[in-house]
């Protein structure tokens, strides 16, 4: 709320941001290194290895990995494919078979994938991912998918089932015995960010509302994204192509209007404007509705694809803009968000700026305007926020929005 303490504001955007950080990276690791493995073991690298009279199962050697990686163009070279290694090292997808250094060493040491030996850390959080991950496999390659094109309050989504649906779907399948247990378990998916409601403003229910997978498990990871990810700026953001298959399936459209720039379209954001699922670009869209918890249309893992490429003419600095004598000036806008949102999207890790403007919505009529930086929202300075965490703390806010954008001088 705008009228907030700000130091509890920020407190709580520091914990909202940490911990979709910290959950969404793990997710990518752990894709990547199964991904990993499982190419690592059709190439018939990982094996089972004799040394020192001793025989190791299902394990490799370092440096032929390092050739492997570098072979396959998964790294341009040795130093770079021992960081990847050292990652996956670090979140316990690899080790040492005799676990006596943390660090992985480019010679001819023996290593192993602790899913290949049952080592793999099990918490709670892995638990309830590798549940979802099998679900949505077998769900994505069943004669009997649940995974449809349905429509929400005159929205489509593609690849969406309603909740009862889901429920029934786990009971023919033998993965609960009652409906009292598969909500229970539909819940703890929503909860740890496998599944939720297509524009996010409900928890999940036995009922005939909406939902979709946040992840997209299939889409291949480069290893290199690991040491990087913090370092995208934004996500790909382009016009969805009508002829070519998108890269993840979860995508969503809204019908777009009788006249008008139909280009620009006011969906949710998940990352046309299609929005989809995986992060970096965030889309205001959609207000919250009766929850405090779960904001109506934060993308989690989805991209908002709106323009083809970044409506800046060349990157900003934060000290940049507020240097004394820079040609930019402050302006305070105040948006009454209406029964779709606000209309605009945001981009950028720090600062972020606005990437395009729904010409009809309550937004444009405010003064927002493509490449407005963002420096304020409802009082919280957010100058040094990413997209997300912006779009996290408007969502969770008052539908009265009240933003600081500073703009280039005319």
């Amino acid at each position: 709320s705008a009228k907030g303490d700000p130091r509890q504001n920020m407190e709580l955007l520091g914990n909202i941001q940490s911990t979709m950080m910290s959950r969404t990276q793990k997710a990518e690791v752990m894709i990547a290194g199964e991904q990993l493995r499982v190419r690592l073991h059709d190439s018939k690298l990982i094996k089972d290895r004799r040394h020192h009279l001793r025989t190791y199962p299902n394990c490799l050697v370092a440096q032929e990995l390092i050739d492997w990686l570098i072979a396959h163009k998964d790294a341009p070279d040795r130093e770079t494919a021992v960081q990847l290694m050292q990652h996956l090292m670090d979140q316990d997808i690899i080790h040492q078979v005799c676990d006596k250094w943390p660090v992985f060493k480019d010679d001819k040491y023996l290593y192993r994938f602790r899913k290949d030996d049952g080592t793999f850390p099990f918490n709670m959080e892995v638990k309830i991912f590798m549940h979802g991950q099998r679900l949505y496999e077998q769900m994505i390659s069943g004669k009997d998918s649940i995974l449809e094109l349905r429509q929400e309050e005159g929205m489509s989504y593609e690849c969406s089932f309603p909740g009862y649906m889901l429920i029934d779907w786990l009971l023919q399948n033998g993965e609960i015995e009652s409906r009292r247990q598969g909500l229970e378990l539909c819940k703890a998916l929503l909860e740890y960010d496998i599944i939720q409601h297509v524009s996010l403003k409900h928890h999940f229910f036995d009922s005939g509302l909406l939902y979709q997978f946040c992840i997209n498990f299939r889409r291949r990871r480069r290893l290199s994204e690991l040491l990087h990810e913090t370092d995208n700026e934004e996500v790909e953001c382009e016009t969805q192509n009508p002829g070519k298959q998108a890269e993840s399936p979860f995508t969503v459209h809204r019908t777009p209007p009788s006249g008008g720039n139909s280009n620009f379209l006011s969906v949710h954001p998940l990352d046309d404007v299609t929005v989809h699922t995986h992060d970096q670009g965030g889309g205001l869209m959609h207000k919250q509705h009766n929850s405090c918890e779960y904001p109506a249309s934060l993308t989690k893992t989805l991209a908002i694809r709106c323009n083809p490429a970044s409506v800046l003419k060349r990157p900003v600095s934060c000290e940049e803009l507020l240097s004394p004598g820079a040609p930019y000036v402050k302006r305070v806008l105040t948006i009454l968000g209406d029964a779709l949102g606000w209309g605009f999207v945001v981009r950028g890790r720090s600062p972020c700026y606005v990437q395009a403007v729904d010409p009809g919505s309550p937004a444009a009529a405010a003064g927002v305007k493509v490449r407005q930086f963002v420096c304020r929202v409802n009082g919280c300075n957010v100058l040094h926020l990413d997209c997300h965490t912006l779009s996290k703390l408007v969502m969770t806010g008052p539908s009265v929005v009240t933003l600081e954008v500073i703009e280039p001088q005319e």
